[in-house]
């Protein structure tokens, strides 16, 4: 008897319909003998809709009200599907957040997990109950509702997996499984049967949509298989799983982009000591990720700081830093949303040289302009202009060739 979590996101539990196919996937599942913890994600548009009805509300409204209110999405899908499985004679209980309980930190609207009391939900796996439980929400200390941010159910199912030392982590979704790049720009796109969690984290950092990068961190963390399937078929899938020996390695698995990018600049900026930490802790005190930062050579005295943040959060990065340059004495801010990212990732790159040299190569061929340049052992990004992004996508694609099977 395995111990298995699914997780089904917004789209495989949109109505009424999707939720009855759930619950047979699910009765499938328990019905071969497993034990079965089921993750659910709000119907497909309803945290939009609550965040809208929040921001109607109040421009700016309170951090705490408003997880309170964007949680109760999943509240829906949980007791709809219970009830569903109840209905078929499959014995089944359902579980916000907080009754679990999943504790967090006090990060409103984007909440990190601390831990997972497994206690409740293990007494009712041994009773035989499948066990429905809410994602993408927790409780904090003080017994607040909290929120993981988007993509949260994903972290929820990998956090409870760990927390149950489940078996496999299936993560259900509308696509059937991890592709070489977003087959809905490429036709080449290749779906790959199985990927190491390193190349998986950077994939999902560099704006693959198909995990939450937390949810991939936590897995690897805590070594625990991840199955990204889809929800409307039977037929593929991608297994996540640390780098086994008769893996081949590739020196690239895939080409991603992120148009959820903005670039803030600060000119004229003094060259000295902690000049780099009066720009970036206020932002981290924000809770405010950065991504890309670029310092030019100082010049005079004086030099320029480039950095990336997510477009939807620039207006309060671009609030946040602009106290920052009158303190440090800096010229001004420049703002461009205009931008992504293009990424090529590998974990083959390590010991391949020359794979930046065909990237830049390949941009320039297509007269692309690169902004900004970041690299790591598995990956080259590159900042484009906005209107490029497909045109670089799939120059990259073809320029190694990834829809070939390796």
């Amino acid at each position: 008897m395995a111990l298995i979590v699914q997780k089904y996101g917004g789209t495989s539990v949109a109505n009424l319909e999707r939720i009855a196919n759930v619950a047979k996937k699910v009765i499938r599942t328990k019905e071969a003998g497993n034990k079965v913890v089921v993750v659910l994600s709000a119907m497909s548009g309803e945290t939009d809709r609550l965040i809208k009805l929040a921001r109607q509300a109040a421009p700016e409204p309170n951090l705490r009200e408003y997880d309170s209110l964007i949680s109760t999405g999943e509240q829906t899908t949980i007791t709809l599907l219970a009830i569903m499985l109840n209905g078929m004679g499959h014995k089944a209980k359902s579980f916000l957040g907080f009754q679990v309980p999943v504790i967090t930190d006090q990060a409103f609207s984007k909440a990190r997990i601390l831990r997972v009391q497994k206690e409740a939900v293990l007494k009712e796996l041994a009773e035989g109950t499948i066990v429905v439980v809410a994602g993408f929400q927790g409780r904090d200390g003080e017994n607040n509702i909290t929120t993981l941010g988007r993509g949260g159910s994903d972290t929820s199912a990998v956090a409870l997996a760990a927390a149950l030392d489940a078996d496999v982590c299936d993560i259900y979704t509308d696509v059937d499984g991890v592709y070489t790049t977003d087959p809905n720009i490429c036709s080449k796109a290749r779906r790959l049967s199985q990927i190491t969690y390193d190349e998986m984290l950077e994939m999902a950092r560099a704006g693959a949509k198909v995990l939450q990068p937390r949810s991939v961190e936590l897995a690897k963390k805590y070594n625990v298989p991840v199955y990204v399937k889809s929800s409307f078929s039977d037929e593929g899938g991608t297994l996540v799983t640390k780098e086994a020996k008769n893996m081949e390695k590739e020196i690239v698995s895939g080409v991603t982009y992120d148009r959820d990018q903005a670039k803030i600049t600060v000119i004229h900026v003094p060259d000295r000591p902690g000049i780099a930490v009066a720009i970036f802790a206020p932002l981290a005190e924000h809770n405010i990720m950065v991504d890309m930062i670029i310092q030019n050579a100082s010049i005079a005295g004086y030099t320029d700081m480039t950095f990336t943040v997510s477009r939807k959060e620039v207006l309060e990065a671009k609030r946040i830093i602009g106290e920052a340059v009158q303190g440090i004495g800096a010229d001004k801010l420049e703002v461009d949303e205009n931008v992504a990212k293009v990424s090529v990732i590998g974990s083959g790159m390590i010991s391949h040289a020359g794979v930046a040299a065909k990237i830049f190569q390949t941009l320039a061929n297509e007269r692309i302009n690169i902004l900004m340049i970041s690299t790591s052992e598995i990956k080259v990004s590159c900042v484009v202009e906005a209107k490029y992004t497909e045109l670089a996508v799939t120059a990259l694609h073809d320029a190694f060739e990834l829809e070939k099977e390796r």
